[in-house]
C-alpha cells in the first residue's frame, strides 16, 4: 500500500504544488490521480520514488517512509512509465527492457530472456527486439516502456500520462493492454492522467485534485460519477457524466426479443406481413448483417438481395448499459442487436426496453448532484 500522510510540497519561491494531501493507494489496485493542469498530479507521483521530496508529511510504501530509503535502491523496486516511453535511443529494444535487471546484477542471458518474455506479454512481436526505438511506432514504444517497467517484477508501478502522446485508437488499445496486464500481474499502480474518461476506465479508485494540490474527492469511479462531492468535481467530470456512469451499470439482465430477426435466405414474401417495422437480418451462422425496413421491401426475392441498413451490437453479459445505448444510437431502427462472445445474435434489445433500463439506472443514482 502507498500512503500519503499530510503531504505538502512547497518550493523556495513559495509556490505550493501539493497541499496537505492524504490518500491511500491499496495494494494490487490502480489508483488514478486526475485533475486540471497545476493540481500537483505529477509532483505527487514523483514523491513516491523520491524524484521529488516532500516538504511536509510522509509518503509510505507498505508502512516504510520513502525518505528512509536510499533513492537508487528505492527506484529499483518501482517501475516507472512516462510519456513517449523515455527509451534509450542508442540501445536495442531487448536491451532497453533488460536495463533494470542488469542494474540488479542479473546475468546478460537471464536479463535478455526476461525481456523477450515481457515483449510478448505486452503484445509485441519478438522480432522487434533487435530494433532501435526510432524504428518503432509511438504505440509500440509505449508498450516497450511498460515492459521495461515490469522487467524486474516490481510491486509498485508509477505511470505518468503514459498514453497521452498517441492517437485515440492506439490509446484505447494500450488501456486495454494495461487492464489485461494488471489482471495478470496485480501490481500496485498509481496512474496520472488529465483525461477523466481514462481515469474512470482504468481506476479502481480515482483521486480528483484541485489546482494547488488539494484533494477534492477520492472514490471508486461509479461513486464518483453518481455522487460528485461538490460543484468543482461535477464540472470536472463534465455534463456527460451521466452517460459515463452507464459504463458501471450491467447490461446482463436486459430483456431481449427473439422474434425480430430473419435469415438472409428468407423469402421477402414470408416477412412482408411482419408487424415490426424493422428486422435484423442474419447469415447462416446467426451473425448480424444489418437492418431491413419491412415496409420498404421489394415484391420478390430474398432478404439477401435487399440493401441493408447499418447496425450496432453489444455483447450480452459483458457490455454495460452504455454499450447497449451506443449500439442503439448506431442503428436506424432504434434497436440494438445483442450478440454473444463469438458474435452470434442472441436477440434484439428494443428502444422501449432500453428506455425502461435507463429510467431504472437513473432511479439508482440517488444523491447525485445535478
Amino acid at each position: 500500500m502507498i500512503t500519503f500522510d499530510g503531504v505538502t510540497k512547497r518550493y523556495a519561491d513559495g509556490t505550493v504544488a501539493v497541499d496537505d494531501l492524504s490518500l491511500e493507494a491499496p495494494t494490487g489496485e490502480i489508483t488514478v490521480l486526475v485533475g486540471p493542469s497545476g493540481c500537483g498530479k505529477t509532483t505527487s507521483l514523483r514523491m513516491i520514488n523520491r524524484m521529488i521530496d516532500a516538504t511536509e508529511g510522509r509518503v509510505l510504501i507498505d508502512g516504510v517512509d520513502v525518505r528512509t530509503v536510499d533513492p537508487p535502491t528505492l527506484r529499483r523496486g518501482i517501475g516507472y512509465v512516462i510519456q513517449q516511453a523515455g527509451l534509450f535511443p542508442h540501445r536495442k529494444i531487448v536491451d532497453n527492457v533488460a536495463t533494470v535487471p542488469h542494474l540488479l546484477g542479473w546475468d546478460r542471458r537471464k536479463a535478455r530472456a526476461r525481456a523477450m518474455e515481457l515483449l510478448e506479454r505486452v503484445g509485441l512481436d519478438p522480432g522487434l527486439a533487435g530494433r532501435y526505438p526510432f524504428q518503432l511506432s509511438g504505440g509500440q514504444q509505449q508498450r516497450v516502456g511498460v515492459a521495461r517497467a515490469l522487467a524486474a517484477d516490481p510491486p509498485v508501478l508509477l505511470m505518468d500520462e503514459p498514453f497521452s502522446a498517441v492517437d485515440p485508437v492506439v490509446r484505447a488499445s494500450l488501456q486495454e493492454e494495461l487492464l489485461r496486464l494488471q489482471a495478470e500481474f496485480t501490481k500496485t499502480i498509481v496512474f496520472v492522467t488529465h483525461d477523466i474518461d481514462e481515469a474512470v476506465k482504468l481506476g479502481d479508485r480515482v483521486a480528483v485534485l484541485r489546482v494547488g494540490g488539494r484533494m477534492a474527492q477520492l472514490a471508486d469511479p461509479a461513486t464518483l460519477l453518481a455522487r460528485p462531492a461538490d460543484d468543482f468535481v461535477a464540472e470536472f467530470l463534465g455534463r456527460d457524466r451521466g452517460i459515463r456512469r452507464l459504463s458501471f451499470v450491467s447490461g446482463e439482465g436486459l430483456r431481449l426479443r427473439t422474434d425480430l430477426t430473419a435469415p438472409a435466405s428468407a423469402e421477402v414474401s414470408s416477412v412482408r406481413g411482419t408487424a415490426a417495422p424493422w428486422l435484423a437480418v442474419v447469415d447462416a451462422d446467426d451473425r448480424p448483417l444489418g437492418w431491413v425496413r419491412v415496409g420498404e421491401l421489394p415484391e420478390s426475392g430474398t432478404l439477401a438481395d435487399v440493401r441493408l441498413a447499418p447496425y450496432g451490437t453489444f455483447v450480452r453479459g459483458r457490455d454495460s448499459l452504455r454499450g447497449a445505448l451506443d449500439a442503439t444510437l448506431l442503428s436506424p431502427s432504434g434497436n440494438a442487436i445483442a450478440v454473444d462472445d463469438s458474435g452470434r445474435v442472441r436477440g434484439v434489445l428494443t428502444r422501449e426496453t432500453l428506455e425502461e433500463a435507463l429510467r431504472q439506472a437513473a432511479g439508482g443514482a440517488g444523491g447525485a448532484r445535478a
